[in-house]
């Protein structure tokens, strides 16, 4: 199927008219989001390339936002965190826990460190990774760690990529009562490729779960091929299995001759209960630029 036979959207979502809000020339490529509502505003954090670092910006609109800032920088003597990339952060009381993806000689690692702000972040772990690559199916690469504080069971929960360093394969689950010590799911990976659905027929990475009243809502790429990337949206009761696509997918799709024309990657969701709104934020390619950009859709409708 040629590249753009799927809309740009679907299911309703709109794509924000002034695209990108984030990145241009001068900054580089900014990729793989996550976001944070804090004391200072909307936090977006982000893999800044041409810094092979970890940064974030803050906005008080979701679409303006201000100087970027460097929360932690590469360190070639570790042997493994030669570039740091996609990252997530989760504050528990009065710490913010930070997972974030080290590469080095073709492989990449889970690493861990916390910040008393958000913004000043210490290595933990005595600088070692805390998740490495172990079982076939992760191959070279763990990435894309994206992680929830249960505050009834006590313990974090992260949703992760592995498989191929270029772009991974399908995602996997663990569990750690500190942040350090994971436990992975025996049934790994527990989100995998549909070949049966075009958009995601190749592979599946990078999703951000949400937990919702009835489960687990997880927003993902869908690869078509290695270079053609779309975002779709599934559910599960128990964030883990029976997994349901959603109708409306792919959800977000290249648009012709526009700043992300050739991919769309890596979705972060925030959910307005009160406004009964959603707002996606994702990467975008055409040719190698990636820049930062914006969805939104009105209403609950997800398609399932």
């Amino acid at each position: 199927m040629p590249l753009y036979d799927f809309p740009p959207t679907g299911g309703g979502w709109k794509k924000y008219e002034n695209n990108p809000i984030l990145g241009d020339t001068k900054i580089g490529t900014c990729f793989d989001i996550f976001m944070m509502k804090a004391n200072d505003g909307l936090r977006m954090y982000f893999s800044w390339r041409p810094k092979k670092s970890l940064a974030v910006v803050t906005s008080q609109d979701g679409i303006n936002w201000g100087p970027l800032r460097i929360i932690m920088e590469p360190k070639q003597d570790t042997g493994w965190e030669d570039d740091l990339n996609r990252n997530c952060v989760v504050r528990v009381g009065d710490i913010y826990h930070m997972w974030y993806t080290g590469q080095a000689r073709g492989y990449s690692f889970i690493g861990y460190a916390t910040s008393p702000d958000g913004y000043n972040f210490d290595r933990q772990n005595k600088g070692m990774p805390v998740l490495i690559p172990e079982r076939y199916w992760e191959n070279r690469t763990l990435m894309c760690p994206h992680v929830l504080w249960d505050e009834k069971e006590e313990i974090f929960k992260m949703w992760y990529s592995g498989g191929e360093t270029y772009e991974p394969n399908a995602i996997g689950y663990a569990t750690s009562p500190d942040g350090i010590s994971w436990q992975k799911h025996p049934a790994n990976p527990i989100f995998v490729p549909n070949p049966e659905n075009l958009y995601e027929q190749e592979r599946v990475a990078a999703g951000q779960v949400m937990q919702v009243d009835d489960g687990y809502l997880l927003f993902y790429i869908g690869f078509e091929d290695i270079d053609t990337a779309r975002i779709c949206v599934a559910k599960s009761p128990d964030g883990i299995t029976r997994w349901k696509r959603s109708s409306h997918n792919p959800i977000i799709a290249p648009e012709k001759d526009k700043w992300d024309g050739h991919a769309c990657y890596k979705p972060f969701v925030l959910y307005d209960r009160g406004t009964d709104k959603w707002s996606l934020y994702y990467n975008g390619r055409h040719n190698a630029p990636e820049y930062i950009g914006l969805a939104t859709l009105e209403g609950s409708d997800l398609g399932f």
